[in-house]
């Protein structure tokens, strides 16, 4: 699985930084996300570094299926039965802070729309 070095998700998947750790399997790890905009704010992530969204390609189609697959597990796990939102933000503009993709899970409360 390649590292990124400086990549603070990848050391996250990696164990070398500490996280709230909800999944982990040999492809993806979800954890909470300390800057929590909803009770329950998750991040479903691939342990192999890419960058975002833009720079994946058809080969990475399953990869992605089993990160949303995930993510609907854990809304399963922490009842979010009324509703939540899953969110990927792409690039800089789209909102993407971390340069290693990433999906948000956020439930818990009523989300309004427009996003922002």
């Amino acid at each position: 699985m390649a590292e990124v070095p400086d990549c603070i998700f990848c050391k996250i998947a990696a164990g070398e930084i500490p996280a709230k750790i909800e999944h982990a399997d040999e492809d993806i790890v979800a954890f909470h996300d300390i800057n929590a905009a909803a009770p329950v704010h998750l991040l479903v992530i691939p342990r192999r570094h890419i960058a975002s969204l833009a720079e994946t390609t058809d080969a990475e189609a399953p990869l992605l299926g089993r990160i949303v697959s995930v993510a609907r597990q854990l809304a399963a796990k922490f009842e979010l039965d009324s509703g939540y939102r899953v969110v990927i933000n792409c690039r800089e503009d789209g909102g993407q802070s971390v340069p290693h993709i990433h999906l948000h899970l956020l439930g818990g409360r009523r989300l309004g729309w427009p996003p922002g």
